[in-house]
């Protein structure tokens, strides 16, 4: 699916303004908000690559600055997990209230330090997402979160990414929703080598049309 247009756009509220990129296909099925790790940022390499599998896959994205511009300089900030989530609930309102995107269902995708932030704004507002990813994430960082988080939680991790992989099983066994890990073989934290960040790509695509798409439950009710 082609993309239809991508946009440049801020997200003003809490005395701040954040720089994002939303990118919407034909008729999109949900909405797909990031949660960037720490030092990275909506121009990441790595998560525009899943973007732009997922919008072929009919999901528009919002790829989003969770901090300013000086905020990123300040190394407690850029850790701390409760602003991060804040923020991409911040995203997540406005993501409702936008016209081109007001009514889609929206997952969250979070990328290591930012998975954490994901999972925490997933308990604290559970209504409003309907399915996160975590690649290469510290799930860990949502702390006592974890178990209030209802959404289905896909958990991506590198099989060489040493002690992430514990932190993920860790906190596998922590969610009380629907939830799968899945730990990619051969991947260290970045997902650097061949065919890796595909494969990421590929598994989110899979689990976001799983529980975000209603296009099936469209099908179904007509049938009935």
């Amino acid at each position: 699916m082609k993309t239809e247009s991508i946009f440049q756009i801020t997200i003003a509220g809490d005395g701040i303004v954040l720089d994002g990129i939303l990118g919407i296909p034909e008729q999109p099925k949900g909405v797909i908000a990031f949660a960037h790790g720490s030092g990275s940022g909506r121009f990441s390499p790595r998560n525009q690559f899943v973007a732009r599998v997922l919008e072929a896959g009919g999901f528009a994205t919002l790829l989003l600055d969770l901090l300013t511009p000086d905020e990123a300089d300040d190394r407690n900030k850029v850790f701390d997990i409760d602003l991060l989530a804040d923020r991409l609930l911040l995203a997540q309102n406005w993501l409702h209230t936008h016209a081109r995107t007001r009514g889609l269902r929206t997952g969250y995708f979070g990328a290591s330090t930012g998975a954490g932030a994901a999972l925490q704004a997933a308990a604290r507002q559970p209504k409003a997402v309907g399915a996160v990813v975590s690649r290469g994430g510290r799930p860990d960082l949502a702390g006592p979160y974890l178990g209030g988080v209802t959404a289905p939680t896909l958990l991506l991790v590198g099989g060489d990414d040493g002690p992430v992989v514990g932190m993920n099983e860790e906190a596998l066994a922590q969610l009380t929703c629907p939830k799968q890990l899945i730990i990619i073989q051969g991947a260290t934290h970045l997902f650097e080598e061949p065919g890796t960040l595909e494969q990421v790509a590929q598994e989110s695509l899979h689990w976001f049309r799983r529980y975000l798409d209603w296009e099936p439950h469209r099908a179904k009710e007509s049938h009935q």
